[in-house]
């Protein structure tokens, strides 16, 4: 009886010209975003601050200094934005990045080996192109590096039963 278990997939890109420029504009408009979420923030609540100083000075202080705060993570968030555009601008062709983890389905049965199952596996595109899929060996055991419990992320697996139950039933 076989089951069907989810792994992850490493989606990465061969830098081109095209992706550049989409990736420079993906960051445009995120920093588009940041700043329409600041102004946003001053329009809406100026007339408040202006309601609230004429009734408790103190709560408009704190409140004033709310809002600064929640602008200046927007200013950060803006600056880090800057500075992954300038990383994206120094890519040179042909390099390979990290654009993202994908899911995918592997069927298994006894006898398997789930190390190599669920091993490394890659899909490199080039202009949206798949190029190449890696299946990458596992590490042995001892070789694993080893995670400490805090920042290990849990991810319960889905395994389903290929008679349509969940959970091997």
């Amino acid at each position: 009886m076989g089951v069907i278990i989810k792994r992850n997939v490493i989606l990465r890109a061969i830098v081109t010209p095209s992706l550049r420029k989409e990736l420079l504009a993906e960051l445009d408009e995120a920093v588009e975003d940041v700043d329409q979420r600041i102004q946003q923030i001053d329009f809406s609540t100026k007339p408040y601050l202006m309601e609230l100083q004429r009734t408790n000075l103190q709560q408009a202080i704190q409140v004033r200094k709310q809002i600064e705060a929640e602008k200046q993570k927007h200013e950060d968030l803006k600056q880090a934005l800057g500075e992954r555009k300038q990383q994206i601008s120094n890519l040179k062709d042909g390099e390979e990045i990290v654009r993202g983890l994908l899911e995918s389905w592997v069927e298994v049965d006894v006898g398997d080996d789930l190390g190599e199952v669920l091993g490394g596996v890659e899909i490199v595109t080039k202009d949206d192109k798949i190029v190449e899929i890696r299946k990458h060996a596992p590490l042995p055991l001892g070789e694993q590096p080893a995670i400490p419990v805090a920042e290990r992320v849990p991810r319960p697996a889905i395994i389903t039963d290929l008679s349509g139950g969940v959970g091997g039933k």
